[in-house]
């Protein structure tokens, strides 16, 4: 079933999710025009990259920035820092963090930290689990949003006490902002209000803003000189990264504005999903442009529904469908330019089919 549900996804020319097919026309539309005898980044310098990195520590208000192939790489780095700096080799992040289920362990096996997981899976960390920590780490890493359960965000409030007491402690906090663009609508706060709160930054330019690849670690000048160390000790000092710098550049510039499109349009989309029997989102209302939908029936039920409904409307709804727990399955939305793309009158039929699964 599940490859039978990739396949029909995959078919439909129009999606729920994203900003259009991840294909070489990404990396062709944004050269079409740049001058063919611009010079090329050559291990770390040139003006392509050092323009770039200039601007977005401006917007993220920090020193400097460098930029990373990937955010795996730039956010372990960014950890081995604060363990050296602290001389501490414990660390703590939410027990979902991208970290601990997605890169193979490897902050342990390559740096040897010992991450301690905050609070529990299902619930976003608190200042509270902070405060309850019973030895002391170098580091806190927050996710804006969790993904890994909904896209859920903290008040911002909450986020100044957490800033502030790592700060009383001596705790560098650090930000995975892999989808930090995607949550400044909601806390009506600009990327440099809510980086102030942190030491150190990573953001990512493939996931919102669309990109072929690319992460920006951001801090103070020190902190970022030291990451340019560690960078060329990774193999991430490629003797070109202009295809990811030029790709980011474009694509940031054309999607960083319509943040509150995606956010609002999120919200509407949710509804619809909400207002169908057996179909919840999480969290009820989005509070960026993605969320994750369940429903109340196991995944054999809404795998072959799901795919004739790709089949009947031409919008892709999911590829793929995860179980959540007993008789529940799961998928997750990324609001992006694709759903503009879809006309009323077909996300009306969609969701009439979906009401009745």
């Amino acid at each position: 079933m599940t490859n039978t549900l990739k396949s029909s996804y995959q078919k439909t020319p129009y999606k729920l999710s994203g900003n259009g097919p991840r294909n070489i026309g990404v990396l062709k539309e944004a050269f079409q025009n740049i001058d063919e005898n611009l010079e090329s980044d050559i291990y770390g310098n040139g003006a392509i990259i050092e323009d770039f990195q200039t601007k977005i520590a401006k917007i993220l208000g920090k020193e400097e920035a460098v930029f990373f192939p990937s955010g795996t790489m730039a956010q372990q780095i960014a950890l081995r820092i604060w363990a050296d700096r602290k001389n501490n080799r414990q660390m703590a992040y939410h027990p979902l963090s991208h970290l601990e289920i997605h890169e193979q362990d490897g902050l342990k096996e390559l740096q040897q930290i010992n991450p301690v997981l905050l609070g529990t899976a299902e619930r976003l960390l608190t200042i509270e689990d902070i405060k309850a920590l019973q030895e002391p780490v170098s580091s806190v890493l927050l996710e804006l949003p969790q993904r890994e359960i909904g896209g859920q965000l903290p008040s911002f409030e909450e986020l100044e006490e957490i800033s502030a007491y790592c700060k009383e402690q001596g705790i560098a906090l650090h930000l995975d902002g892999a989808r930090l663009w995607e949550v400044m609508p909601f806390y009506e706060k600009s990327a440099e209000e809510i980086c102030a709160l942190f030491d150190s930054v990573y953001v990512s330019f493939y996931k919102g803003i669309g990109a072929i690849a690319g992460a920006i670690l951001a801090g103070d000048a020190d902190f970022v000189q030291e990451a340019k160390i560690w960078k060329r000790r990774y193999g991430g000092d490629l003797i070109s990264l202009y295809p990811y710098i030029l790709s980011a550049d474009y694509y940031f510039d054309k999607r960083i504005g319509k943040m509150e499109g995606y956010y609002e349009a999120a919200k509407k989309l949710a509804e619809r999903f909400n207002a169908c029997d057996g179909v919840k989102t999480v969290p009820e209302v989005p509070v960026s442009n993605m969320f994750h939908v369940h429903f109340d029936k196991p995944i054999n039920e809404i795998g072959p529904k799901l795919t004739e409904i790709h089949d009947e409307t031409g919008v892709g709804i999911s590829g793929y469908l995860q179980e959540k727990s007993e008789g529940v399955c799961s998928f997750e939305v990324s609001v992006g330019d694709g759903l503009d793309e879809i006309q009323e009158d077909v996300l009306h039929s969609l969701f009439e089919k979906l009401a009745k699964l």
